[in-house]
Parts: structure tokens; sequence; C-alpha cells
């Protein structure tokens, strides 16, 4: 044998038994020696005091999993009790976090790359402490204390087990004060027990084979405290073993909280929590109103009875466009109303959208009130904002609707939503049918385009557009009826079951302020109506719920049934105030002329009745009316003297050319005989004639 061969075979002998020597000497090192280096070292790394208070063993340990020749380097499984992490110095709870054991095996090839990896590890009893403070300090983000910058070591864990345990939260931010505390059930539940076999099944079926089954539940958990400033508290289940990196093994999660007024119930997976990857859940929500979600999600809704909602939610939560919430197929009531259909809210530049189509059998006028102002019901005990929620009540006399739009909110995101309904119950006697309305909220600016509806066998199509991006808010509404039989508008009224009269009007009026009440004071537009071939009687009025037409109707007509050939309306708008050009009515006794003023403002009346009799027979039409004072107890009676205009009526319409050729335009053309308002408007177009010589 050479030299250099012995020498060679020396260095590889000699190196040999140095590993031998060391692997002994780790495998039999004492570890808790190395405990106080070990401490200073993770202290230095995340900038907190950290301290393993209990016993520290290491054990080596092949993983055949790795594959390779990896599966033949040993990884240290390292157990340690009793560790602790120091609070940020101006948290209120003296640890951030404390643990009673940890396990978990390190990879140790990594760690010259300052990279932490860790395949598993199981928590036993852990308990942390999360503050946050107004100004967006959190003690949850650890930093050097010499640079302040974040810490150059990378933690990577794949999958996190933990036992019973105990999670606090402060965050004056969100406004929460909660206490999580998590405990074993004892013996697992199946994920379809739970979250039930139908939906465990529902996953497209490509998607379902590419993802592994969810696990079952093994904690159970509670919660109680305030979130938003609410009272929150409730109870659910989940899995065992949390995939932080695998995002095709769903964890399963199962809740029921109550928030306020609002309650929601959840059973479904949550995928790649580490990277906000992607929740499947069944979502049960109900609540006293749909506004009280606002704090909550952000979303701006109306002011609503009762509701309660139950579809699928599939959240995308790491879309490059932002987060993305998909509730698909719900089913869902708001008061006695129904709706169905699919919305997606997403989370993007400059704010979020609200988009869906919604559909419904049956929707009552009672719960969509809040929508133009009317408030709704409330459920005793509901947690609402007092101040914004509750409407003002009207004074002296006045009725017009006073709730103020939420235009702050209007600001807050932006949506595109359709809606169709079968059937509107607005009282047992009128129901509406065939709704479509699309809602369209971009940049602060409402739109309802179109806003169409079936009503009396006619129908109404609307545009309503309100622009609250600035103070005050303005508004313009454009409505067009056609075809309303009166027979079905007045469908207890016998005598008005043996006309084929309709009635057809347009409206187009624009205004500013930030209420029904302020919409209408402030109104500049027209409005047109024309009704022909009907009756009207004191009775009729009495159904309609009109008092004050009631009263001056018995006046001219008593308690008897009079036909009309031809009501005609063109009434102007001007900054509240509304005006007739036009306001007659022809009956089969008299032409009824109404002029004046209703000022819409102040909600006060001032106006006239005068009729023309066409006979002697009808003595009482010869004594103007007078309509006076405030919408809400309007003052009604008879001139003592005529005026000075009476029998001037017939007169005037010669001379009223304009308004007569727009209401013209309103004449529908129709299977019956000729509409009785040509004749009238045709004569309202012709120039009065002279007088006779010698007659005045």
């Amino acid at each position: 044998m050479t030299r250099s061969r012995k020498i060679a075979i020396g260095i590889v002998g000699a190196a040999g038994l140095l590993v031998a020597i060391l692997a002994v000497g780790i495998a039999t090192f004492d570890w808790n020696r190395a405990r106080p280096m070990i401490n200073e070292r993770v202290s230095a790394a995340i900038g907190r005091p950290f301290a393993i208070n209990g016993d520290l063993a290491v054990k080596w340990e092949r993983q055949p999993d790795e594959g390779g020749w990896r599966a033949w380097v040993p990884w240290p499984r390292i157990i340690a009790n009793d560790i602790s992490v120091g609070n940020a110095p101006w948290a209120k709870a003296p640890q951030f976090a404390t643990l009673k054991r940890g396990e978990f095996s390190l990879a140790p090839l990594p760690l010259l790359r300052q990279r932490v990896v860790i395949r598993r590890i199981q928590l036993t009893e852990p308990a942390a402490d999360l503050e946050r403070l107004a100004d967006g300090r959190a003690n949850w983000e650890f930093t050097l204390p010499e640079t302040g910058e974040p810490s150059p070591w990378v933690l990577d864990i794949n999958e996190i087990g933990f036992d019973k345990g105990r999670v606090g939260l402060v965050d004056e931010i969100l406004k929460a004060d909660l206490t999580v505390q998590v405990d074993p059930l004892g013996k697992p539940v199946p994920f379809a027990d739970v979250a039930g076999a139908a939906f465990a099944g529902e996953p497209d079926k490509q998607e379902a084979d590419a993802k592994a089954a969810p696990r079952d539940y093994v904690f159970g958990w509670k919660v109680a405290g305030k979130y938003k400033g609410l009272a929150t508290k409730g109870e659910g289940k989940v899995g065992g073993m949390l995939a932080l990196q695998d995002d095709k093994q769903p964890f399963p999660v199962q809740a029921d909280v109550t928030i306020g007024g609002t309650r929601a119930a959840v059973a479904g997976t949550l995928t790649d929590p580490a990277n906000l990857g992607a929740l499947d859940l069944r979502l049960k929500l109900s609540g006293a109103s749909m506004a009280q979600l606002y704090p909550l999600t952000g979303v701006t809704l109306p002011d609503t009875p009762p509701y309660s909602t139950d579809g699928h939610l599939v959240a995308k939560l790491r879309n490059p466009g932002g987060a993305v919430f998909d509730y698909k197929g719900f089913n869902g009531k708001v008061g006695n109303s129904d709706l169905h259909g699919d919305i997606a809210f997403a989370l993007g530049a400059p704010r979020p959208k609200l988009t869906g189509k919604l559909s419904s059998r049956q929707l009552r006028m009672a719960d969509l009130g809040p929508l133009i102002g009317v408030p709704s019901g409330k459920v005793a005990g509901a947690e609402t904002d007092k101040s914004k929620d509750a409407p003002a009540k009207p004074k002296g006399g006045k009725v017009l609707p006073t709730q103020a739009f939420r235009t702050d909110r209007w600001r807050d995101m932006d949506a595109d939503v359709a809606l169709e309904a079968g059937r509107i119950v607005h009282d047992s006697k009128l129901p509406l049918s065939d709704l479509s309305v699309h809602v369209i909220l971009q940049d602060g600016k409402l739109t309802l385009d179109p806003l169409r509806f079936g009503m009396a066998g006619g129908s109404i199509n609307s545009t309503v557009r309100l622009d609250g991006a600035g103070a005050p808010l303005t508004g313009r509404v454009e409505l067009h009826a056609r075809r309303l039989r009166l027979k079905q508008l007045f469908p207890a009224t016998p005598a008005m079951q043996k006309t084929l009269g309709e009635l057809n009007g347009d409206m187009a009026v624009s205004g500013t302020g930030n209420s029904v009440a302020a919409l209408l004071g402030s109104a500049t537009g027209d409005v047109k109506m024309l009704v022909n071939d009907g009756v009207i009687s004191r009775s009729l009025m009495e159904i309609a719920g009109l008092n004050v037409a009631n009263y001056v109707v018995s006046k001219l007509f008593g308690d008897d049934e009079v036909k009309i050939n031809c009501g005609a309306a063109d009434l102007a708008m001007k900054n509240g105030v509304m005006t007739p050009r036009v306001f007659v009515f022809d009956t089969e006794n008299a032409l009824i002329s109404i002029t004046g003023t209703a000022d819409f403002k102040n909600e006060t009346l001032n106006m006239d009745v005068t009729p023309d009799s066409k006979g002697f027979r009808i003595f009482s039409l010869r004594s103007p009316l007078y309509v006076k004072g405030t919408f809400g107890s309007p003052d009604v009676g008879v001139h003592a003297l005529p005026l000075a205009a009476r029998g001037a009526g017939m007169v005037a319409l010669g001379v009223l050319l304009t308004p007569a050729a727009g209401l013209l335009a309103l004449i529908a053309p129709s299977a019956n005989e000729e509409n009785a308002c040509g004749p009238l408007l045709e004569q309202m177009r012709k120039p009065p004639k002279a007088p006779a010589p010698g007659k005045k």
C-alpha cells in the first residue's frame, strides 16, 4: 500500500469517526443547555422577547416523503414546552402568545438561506392576544428594533394542527373586542353531517376531482364580545389540521354568529388561508334590516323590513382585480316579499361594485317603501343608528315623506342590479304586475332605467335619476302612464265597471333635495293627464281615499254618479309650485275648471273649482268652491260670492292652444268608440267666437 493511499484512508477514517462522534454528540446532547442561546437568537430575529421556559428536546428523523437523496437527510424533530412570545411595548397584554407544547420537524438545508421550512407543526393549548391601534400599529407585525425593517427570516409552514386554545382580539379600527375559545369535540364529525350531503356534492365535478375531500370537523369554538361596536356571540366547528400552503386541501369551517341584529350561519370550506385563497360556503343570513349590513360589509342597502336569505357563497380572494364574492342561487324574503337570484360583490378600484339579477314571484309595496323614503316596520330590540334611521315626523299638516336618502353611502360603492317581479301587491284591490327595474349606482349617481310595471290593465314606464355625488342631491323623474283602465283602477265602484274609459299621462319633473319632500318642494317640470269615459261620485272619492275631492264632488253633484266625458290636466311646476295651464272635467252636466296653485314646498293648497253648468237643472253648480290649507289639513268650502271669472271657463279654453295640442298626444288609439277627449281638446284649440252685436 502506497503512502498516499494510507494518508487518504486515514483522512477518510478520521472524517468518518468525526461524523460519528458528532452524530452521537448531537443525539445525546442536552438541548436544554442551548435554550439561552436559542432564546437570544430568536428574540433578536423577531424583535420581541422569546423564551422556551420548559424542556427542550431534539430527535433526528429521516423524511421518506421527501424523495430522492433528501429522504436520507435526517431532520431534527423539535419538542419544546412552555413557550412565550413577548408583546409590543405599547400593547396591553403581558404576552403576545403562549404555548404549552410545540412539536415540529425542521428542514436543515433551507436554514442556510434564512428560511424556516416546517412541513407540519402541532400546537398544544395555544393562546394569543392580538391588538391593533387606531393608527394602524398591530402587535402581530414583527420588526427588527435596530432598523425598523421586517425580519429577513421567512417562515414557511405547510400544515398546522392545534389543540384547545384561546385567541383574543382588540382592534380599534374594526371596533372589535372579541375572545375565541377552541376545544376538542371529543369525536370527529364528518363534513357532510354538518354542511349537508347535497352541498358537499355541489361543486363542478372536475373541480371536485382536483380537490381533496374536506376533512372532518375536530374542534368546536365559541366567540363573544363586540364587533363594529355591536354585541357579538357565536359558535361553530373547524377541522383539526389547517393546510396553509396546499390550495387543494379544503379546511372545514362552520359558524353560527349573531352581530347586533344580524345573524349569519355558514358551513363549508376554506382553502389556502395563508394566501387568502377561497371560500366555498352555504350561507344563511337574516336580520332586522338590510341597512344594518352596511357597517359590517360596506355594502349600501336600503332600510328594509326583516329579511332572510339562504344561498351558496363562493369567494375568490386572490382574484387579480380584487376579491370577488358570488352569492349563487339564493332564496330569500324581505318582509312578506320573496327574492331569488345571483349577486356578486367585487372589491376593486376605485370602489367596490355590486352586480346581480334578481327575480320575485310577489313583492309588497310595504316592503319596498324604504326605497322612496317611506319607513318600514322594525323588530323590537334591533340595534340601529337611530339618528339616521328614524324618519322625521311631519309637522303642520305635512304628509310627504321626509326621510333622507343616504347619499353618503352611495359614494362608497357602485351597483348594477336588475329585478324582475311577477306580481306587486299594493293593496287587495289594486294588484300590480310585471315589474322590471334596472338599478345602476355609479359615482354616487343612482339611476332606475327602466322602472316599468303593469297596472290596471295598462303600463307605467318611467326613468328615475338621482345624483348624490354632490350636495344637495338633484333628481329627475320621467313617467309615462298608458291605457290604465278605469274599471280596474276602481274595482269596488259598480258604475265604473260599465265604462271602457282609460287614463293616460306623462310627467317630467326635476328637483333638488335629499328626500322625496325636498325634491317635490323644488320641482320644476310638467304633468299631463287625460281621463275619458268615466264616472265620478262621492262614493268613488271615498273609495279612493281622496277626502278633499270627496267634499268637492259632494258639493257639485250631491250623491249622484255623473258621467265624465273627459278630464284633462296640463300642470306646470316651477320651484315646487304647481299651476294648472289646463285643468278641466267635461261631465254630462257641466264643465268644471280648476285654477290656483299647489305649493309642494310648504305643502299648501290655494285652488278654486269653478263649474259652468250646461243647463238649468243643476242649480247647485252655480256656486264656485275653494280648497285652501295644508295637504294634511285642507280647508274646503263654498265661495260666498261668485268669482269674477265664473263663466269664463269655456272662453279660456279657446286661447290655450299649446296645452290642448300637447294633451292630444295622450289620446291612445283603441278599439272602442272615439275617445271623448278628442272633441273637447279640438274645441279648446279653436279661437273663441266673438259675441254677437248687441250682446255681452
